[in-house]
């Protein structure tokens, strides 16, 4: 038998990856499983941005690029920081990585001291506490309530701070909940991270363009930068432009983080794909109008899904600003029986009921640290969305 570090017991799968691939699985099997556990985009990659890729193909250009991105990808993402969030930046505090999660396990690994603390509201992408951990950090889990629509509030904030707190991660719009915080729910944060200058902040913002009715995305420097050189913003291309497997992300912050993190990645992935980055540049610097169509379609389904969902027995779901999730309370549900006998105990033995019995693949809550809830992508299509909650609510209905 192997002989495992330390570190990597420590670390749990992903529950996310785990649920799509057993959907996939049953599928192959001949199950008609409807999955709502992935996040990715039910959309084509834009015609524009494959076609950037042909081009590079063609071109040759299949070589190795420079560790922390090509000028040309870089440039577009000054741009764009400029043209959407009104920051700049200069090419030297710029990283393009494998995917947004690179970006954070590269952060982690290249700042992170045995023992540093990092605040992490939950419910939380699955990823945040493990990555975390294999930098031998220690997660510090700040549990937000529904009621509060899922976000941390400073008082929360203030009282979780200690003298090794090294950062605190704000995901707005969220995974899992699409939570998203208000300029002024942003204010009071920046106020609180004033007072304690040794805390860092960690601002992914990969869904910042998926939000709904009105609402502006702000991230924390919009309002407060005053926090710029301790501030690193993560985000990508995977979610905005339907680019999930492409696995192109980016950071941005204070020089001296992103050469370190960058000397991460020299010793692990070295570039980004040549090819992926040259279509990165075009999504990023090009037309934006494929965008809209995509949240248009994105809100549609929002709105049905937190409708019927609202209509079962049992569940009750809040209205998402962002992102393309809802995590409704199923505690309704917990403690009632199957028509097997099974007790529902948690929500785990929820998610295997609907999957195993009903065929509907969806996220446990608890692995987002929030049990009693479990998390629905509605990323895919609409019929198959209906018939999902014709599902879940049949189910519901059964148990006793």
């Amino acid at each position: 038998m192997a002989v495992l570090s330390q570190r990597i017991q420590k670390v749990k799968p992903s529950a996310t990856l785990q649920i799509t691939a057993k959907a996939k699985e049953l599928r192959a099997q001949g199950k008609n499983v409807i999955g709502l556990g992935a996040g990715e985009p039910d959309f084509d990659t834009p015609e524009h941005i494959k076609e950037a890729a042909i081009t590079a193909l063609r071109e040759g250009f299949t070589k190795y690029t420079p560790v922390d991105g090509i000028p040309e990808l870089k440039k577009a993402i000054i741009g764009k920081m400029q043209r959407d969030n009104n920051l700049s930046y200069a090419l030297n505090e710029v990283l393009v990585t494998s995917g947004g999660k690179q970006a954070f396990f590269n952060m982690a690994l290249a700042m992170l001291n045995p023992g540093d603390e990092v605040i992490i509201p939950a419910p939380y992408w699955v990823s945040y506490p493990d990555m975390t951990l294999v930098a031998d950090g220690q997660p510090v889990i700040v549990d937000t309530e529904e009621r509060e629509g899922f976000k941390l509030n400073a008082d929360r904030l203030a009282a979780a701070i200690t003298a090794k707190t090294r950062f605190v991660v704000i995901n707005s719009p969220s995974n899992p909940t699409g939570a998203a915080y208000t300029a002024e729910e942003m204010i009071k944060i920046a106020e609180v991270l004033r007072q304690h200058p040794w805390v860092w902040v960690v601002s992914d913002d990969i869904y910042e363009q998926i939000v709904y009715d009105g609402f502006r995305h702000t991230n924390i420097l919009q309002v407060a930068p005053f926090l710029k050189d301790r501030t690193l913003i993560l985000n990508g291309v995977s979610k905005t432009y339907s680019m999930t497997g492409w696995r192109i992300g980016y950071a941005v912050g204070p020089s001296d983080a992103i050469k370190a993190m960058g000397k991460v990645q020299e010793q692990s992935t070295s570039c980004s794909t040549s090819i992926a980055q040259r279509a990165a540049a075009v999504a990023i610097a090009g037309d934006q109008s494929c965008i809209q169509p995509m949240v248009r379609s994105f809100l549609e389904r929002r709105n049905f899904v937190v409708s019927a969902l609202n209509a079962i027995p049992g569940i009750h779901c809040n209205t998402p600003e962002g992102s393309f999730y809802v995590f409704p309370n199923v505690s309704g549900l917990i403690g009632k029986k199957t028509p097997k006998g099974a007790i529902i105990n948690n929500s785990m033995d929820l998610a295997d009921h609907l999957l195993n019995d009903h065929d509907v693949a969806l996220v446990p809550g608890s692995a987002f640290g929030k049990d009693h809830f479990v998390r629905i992508s509605f990323a895919i299509s609409m019929n198959d969305l209906k018939e999902a909650m014709i599902r879940i609510e049949r189910a519901a209905r059964a148990l006793a």
